[in-house]
């Protein structure tokens, strides 16, 4: 299956291994597996909102969400990479880095460091950068800085989407890939600008 998969500019393409994770072996195109992964990710939205105040800013909580999100559709949702990608750290660093950033999100938080929006979008991008995960990494990453968002600073949550869909080739998608970069090289302002407060 994986010779099949189109995979959108910017996305993560899964190995052999990783493939093999998939519970539904009778899934051969993108298209029906971005259908069992969107039914899987309203799931997670929904026991998202179930939680009451919960600590978002520590390991398990990210990892929870990521097997929430992905879990019915991945074997392997909620673990950690195990291989390099086109993007992210070295898999051995994963846990340093994720942790170094929940430190520093929540240092924002305590101190105002950042307005909560801005906050959110450079929580979303090093989470983007660090890669945890072997695939959903920029779908969690979002959810993430929603989170964030919603549960912590109890506002709206950014509407990334902005009525496409993100998981598609489109004009959209394009803007979002190339903000994320411009953030790679520490621009952030497309950024800003693609959530709404640029």
């Amino acid at each position: 299956m994986a010779e099949e998969m189109e995979y959108p500019e910017g996305a993560t393409p899964l190995d052999a291994d990783e493939m093999e994770g998939l519970k539904f072996p009778h899934v051969t195109t993108r298209g029906e597996l971005d259908h069992l992964e969107q039914a899987n990710i309203e799931a997670g939205l929904l026991w998202l909102k179930r939680r009451k105040n919960p600590d978002i800013l520590n390991a398990q909580f990210v990892q929870n969400l990521h097997r929430h999100l992905f879990g019915e559709i991945r074997r392997w949702a909620g673990s950690y990479r195990l291989t390099e990608k086109n993007i992210g750290v070295a898999p051995e660093q994963i846990n340093i880095h994720l942790r170094g950033l929940l430190d520093d999100v929540r240092y924002w938080v305590e101190n105002s460091t950042y307005n909560p929006i801005e906050g959110a979008v450079r929580f979303h991008h090093r989470m983007v950068c660090i890669h945890p995960f072997p695939n959903g990494n920029g779908r969690h990453a979002r959810i993430m800085a929603d989170a964030l968002m919603e549960k912590v600073h109890k506002a709206q949550p950014i509407d990334w989407a902005g009525g496409e869909d993100l998981q598609q080739m489109n004009e959209r998608r394009t803007q979002y890939i190339a903000a994320l970069r411009a953030a790679d090289g520490g621009d952030y302002g497309p950024l800003f600008v693609f959530a709404g407060i640029g």
